[in-house]
């Protein structure tokens, strides 16, 4: 089992009132699973995400990554947890404007263990041709559509060969086409039994992945 939940809730104040995102959550997602988590606005699905990303903690409640209790970790320990087992991909891109596709790709490299300056390039450029940008390598976010783009995000996130990709509406900023471009990456990466959980509102993104998991007023329906 890679992820277990047990009774998490989040509670966060805006002043002196209490809004509870999650509500004793419970769940599990075994190791190459391929999960949408699914729900309105406001629903409670991206504090999930959050907490499962170990972007934030729980208010109270467990939870287990690969079997380690994450849920009381130091910011420092939660960075280090992210960096070796966690790729993100955003709905945005998230990607530096100024700085070609292959060094947006390097960009994670500088943060870990001392990697030579060919050796991130030879990296980089694996990782760009896995999802068809060999011959963009050097474009600039603003010379990429939306869908290249993504695909630049998609092989950034897996620079340090996480065991969990996390995606986080994913094709909300693209085109159909775009879009079946992209979840047909992620099935490719899922059947090389990397774990992935999308937070999607789309149904028919959703139904790509394996499982999905309803979210509404901060509980698991």
């Amino acid at each position: 089992m890679l992820i277990a939940l047990d009774q998490v809730k989040k509670t966060y104040k805006m002043g002196e009132v209490e809004i509870q995102a999650l509500r004793g959550v419970s769940l599990t997602i075994e190791r190459g699973e391929f999960v949408a988590i699914m729900g309105h606005s406001g629903s409670g699905k991206t504090t999930l995400m959050n907490l499962l990303g170990c972007l934030d903690r729980p208010s109270s409640g467990h939870y287990l990554l690969d079997g380690q209790e994450v849920s009381r970790m130091s910011d420092d320990q939660l960075a280090r947890i992210r960096n070796q087992k966690i790729g993100f991909v955003f709905q945005s891109f998230n990607l530096l404007t100024r700085t070609s596709a292959i060094e947006n790709v390097e960009m994670p490299l500088i943060y870990g263990p001392f990697v030579s300056r060919q050796k991130k390039h030879d990296i980089a450029k694996s990782l760009l041709e896995r999802v068809g940008l060999g011959g963009r390598m050097h474009h600039h976010p603003g010379q990429l559509s939306g869908g290249e783009q993504q695909r630049v995000a998609i092989a950034r996130s897996l620079v340090n060969h996480p065991s969990i990709l996390f995606a986080d509406e994913p094709t909300g900023n693209l085109d159909t086409k775009s879009s079946i471009e992209i979840m047909t990456i992620f099935e490719q990466l899922n059947a090389e039994n990397i774990t992935i959980v999308m937070v999607t509102h789309e149904a028919d993104i959703a139904k790509y992945a394996k499982r999905a998991i309803m979210v509404k007023d901060g509980q698991i329906l």
